[in-house]
């Protein structure tokens, strides 16, 4: 039988940032004094940084070659032109309006399209996106198939979205409460799952079916932060696409919407920025109006110049398709060696990152008790690898103050682009894997500070039993 042949990063590795592993004593320290919430930990006491994939990229030496070339004028920068251009060519669409990062787009996009009443359904919440849709007055509704609820489930395109859901909403609440379907691609809560083209092609044919009072049909409006990695999972395993490049995946995929969201800091390759974009005129005529309030002149949007070209240059870079091979073929070489120690984490493996499914790893702790978020404190202290929980704790309260128990209670193992060779990824099995052989070592935690919104930043924790400031972690 042939031997599978194994990928090699597709790239040379120009310059190094020396990483140190810290003691487990002052591991448990840092850990303490951080509230036992990973996102509190500092970045040096960090060995092994899987905490998010936002930002965090390698840029080429062709993104730091266009850092040189920076137009730093307040307005009309030639950079600006270049991203603009870029844009056009490889989603599709018509205009853009850059914005200092993701968030920024996702909250003019809300404040512009979304009026209090209005219900936005999408493929699942995202933490920010659902709080500037709740900010403007929108309440947001699940629409995603069922099998993302289920971390067990093989499908291969879990983002979907549930299409009888959604018609469902519109005959409830009629078009023209429904200002836009928030679709992405991927969907990272379910675990960096995808969505198909047929089904992007059948939701815009929903749609389209039904127009609002305006004659126009019900927006479609993209999270596209992951959409490179999205296409390569089309490229896979959607019938007839094998031979298709990931860039005309890609500009397929967009031709479906009315626009997007972006943070640039993921698919983009670059430290910081984003954009929204748009087909409408107007749509884009309100987004100059704002985002010279919260963001700076619609020809620089919060960003540098420089910055804006890194982020036009790592647009074309993201659909080269070798490089997006590796990209997920490093998130399946982390996830098969879980997979084959018996770890339980979210299947199929995703785009960006390996998910371990929490309930099933600390069976013994009740969600209450944030499971996710203790293990991903355990996985810190026992080796230095920084994850972060994606479950109730990320969830928040509802409008009644209630908890919200999602179904998927996770820790997410977020791999930054371009930075980390597979030998990290080994370190990180065997830490893994480790604490799951001695779970039963890991007790439940209880919040001691919760913010308002967005509580998973800054929140703090304690153990619940009291036999030891590290009870919650067995010594090994």
């Amino acid at each position: 039988m042939r031997r599978e042949r194994r990928m090699a990063e597709p790239y040379k590795i120009k310059m190094v940032e020396p990483i140190k592993m810290t003691s487990r004593p002052e591991r448990e320290a840092e850990a303490w004094t951080a509230g036992l919430n990973t996102f509190l930990i500092d970045s040096e006491k960090v060995y092994i940084d899987l905490l998010t994939d936002s930002g965090t990229s390698a840029m080429s030496d062709n993104q730091w070659a266009g850092m040189m070339l920076g137009d730093e004028a307040y307005a009309g920068s030639r950079n600006w032109r270049n991203l603009w251009d870029a844009v056009e060519e490889v989603y599709g669409f018509k205009y853009m309006c850059p914005t200092h990062q993701g968030r920024g787009a996702e909250h003019l996009i809300s404040q512009i399209l979304i009026k209090p009443g209005d219900y936005v359904p999408g493929n699942m919440y995202f933490t920010t996106t659902r709080e500037h849709q709740e900010r403007a007055g929108g309440t947001f509704v699940d629409v995603v198939i069922d099998e993302a609820h289920d971390p067990r489930k093989e499908h291969p395109f879990k983002g979907n979205v549930d299409l009888d859901k959604l018609e469902a909403l519109i005959k409830k609440v009629g078009p023209d409460r429904i200002p836009y379907v928030s679709v992405a691609v991927t969907v990272n809560m379910a675990g960096g799952q995808p969505v198909s083209l047929a089904n992007l092609r059948a939701l815009r044919e929903l749609c389209d079916r039904y127009p609002r009072s305006d004659g126009r049909p019900i927006r479609i409006m993209f999270d596209a932060t992951r959409l490179a990695e999205n296409a390569y999972f089309i490229k896979e395993r959607e019938p007839g696409y094998q031979d298709t490049p990931i860039r005309s995946i890609v500009r397929e995929m967009m031709s479906y919407g009315d626009g997007c969201t972006m943070s640039g800091k993921k698919d983009n390759l670059v430290n910081i920025g984003g954009f929204a974009a748009t087909n409408e005129r107007e749509v884009y005529e309100k987004l100059t109006q704002m985002v010279v309030v919260f963001e700076g002149m619609p020809t620089y949007g919060g960003l540098a110049g420089r910055d804006m070209e890194a982020m036009a240059r790592g647009i074309y870079e993201m659909v080269d398709d070798d490089y997006m091979a590796f990209r997920i073929g490093q998130v399946r070489y982390l996830g098969r060696q879980l997979m084959g120690a018996g770890v339980p984490i979210v299947r199929p493996i995703g785009g960006h990152a390996v998910f371990l499914d929490a309930r099933a790893f600390l069976d013994h702790i009740p969600q209450s008790e944030y499971p996710a978020q203790a293990l991903a404190a355990a996985l810190y202290v026992d080796s230095g690898v920084r994850g972060m929980e994606r479950g109730n704790v990320s969830a928040g309260r509802g409008k009644d103050g209630k908890e919200r128990f999602p179904k998927l209670e996770l820790v997410r193992l977020t791999i930054p682009r371009r930075v980390y060779t597979n030998s990290h990824m080994d370190v990180v099995a065997d830490s893994v894997i480790a604490l799951y052989e001695g779970r039963e070592g890991i007790g439940g935690l209880k919040m001691v500070y919760e913010p308002p919104q967005l509580r998973f930043f800054t929140a703090r924790f304690k153990p619940v039993k009291a036999e030891g400031l590290w009870g919650f972690v067995e010594e090994r």
